[in-house]
């Protein structure tokens, strides 16, 4: 496994996507479901992720793609209505315009803190969770422990808002091997199982794989060089 030093290991981690961002051919940007009653002629913006309903997943579509389909979807409306155009928009400026004034400053990928998240940051956030519980997970951990993390990872990857992040995680550990079953007997070996489960993702995106001997500074203890602290 390619190692990464403590630095850019730091680093690697601010920009994580989500673990599931993955597309299968039917729900990516060449499908050709339609989307609304006459959205078959138009192919979807590149990056939009269908959901089994057929309509487009916000959860897992990138804000980028999410934003394209939507102006896809105004410059058809005006298209079809013109003169409703302009008074449409003014409308929207007007009641948005307090909205915007008081929303949070913008997350990392670019909405404000206080919009629905889109792949990415859903996936940053989930990361953030999956490490911190391996971080307080028990040195030793009992039978009733074990059972109830494994009880949690099953519904997880079951109930994921992204649906094909979620099929990809279950597929993932389902390996006909049972190479990457959940390792539960101690927080030394969940740790280094999830850091595992994440470089898969990175090694699916083409980023560089995180050097798990690093994984409790991380996560749990803080880098030794005291930028933590």
């Amino acid at each position: 496994m390619p190692s990464v030093s403590p630095e850019p290991a730091n680093t690697q981690f601010k920009s994580m996507e989500s673990m599931f961002n993955q597309q299968t051919p039917a729900t990516s940007a060449s499908s050709s479901k339609p989307v609304g009653d006459d959205d078959s002629k138009a192919p979807l913006p590149k990056g939009v992720v269908l959901d089994k309903d057929g309509k487009p997943c916000r959860t897992c579509t990138s804000v980028a793609s999410w934003r394209a389909l939507t102006k896809q979807a105004d410059l058809k409306s005006g298209s079809a209505n013109p003169h409703s155009s302009s008074t449409s928009n003014t409308s929207k400026m007007t009641t948005s315009t307090a909205a915007f004034a008081a929303a949070a400053t913008p997350s990392p990928s670019g909405t404000p803190s206080d919009c629905p998240p889109d792949v990415e940051e859903l996936g940053r956030s989930t990361w953030t969770l999956l490490h911190s519980m391996a971080a307080t997970y028990p040195e030793k951990a009992t039978t009733e422990h074990q059972a109830n993390m494994s009880g949690f990872l099953k519904f997880f990857a079951k109930l994921y808002p992204c649906w094909v992040c979620a099929d990809d995680f279950q597929t993932w550990m389902a390996h006909p091997s049972g190479r990457n079953q959940p390792k539960l007997e101690s927080r030394k070996e969940f740790g280094w199982w999830m850091c595992e489960a994440h470089n898969e993702v990175n090694r699916k995106l083409g980023k560089k794989e995180f050097d798990c001997r690093f994984w409790e500074e991380r996560w749990r203890t803080g880098w030794k060089d005291g930028r933590c602290d």
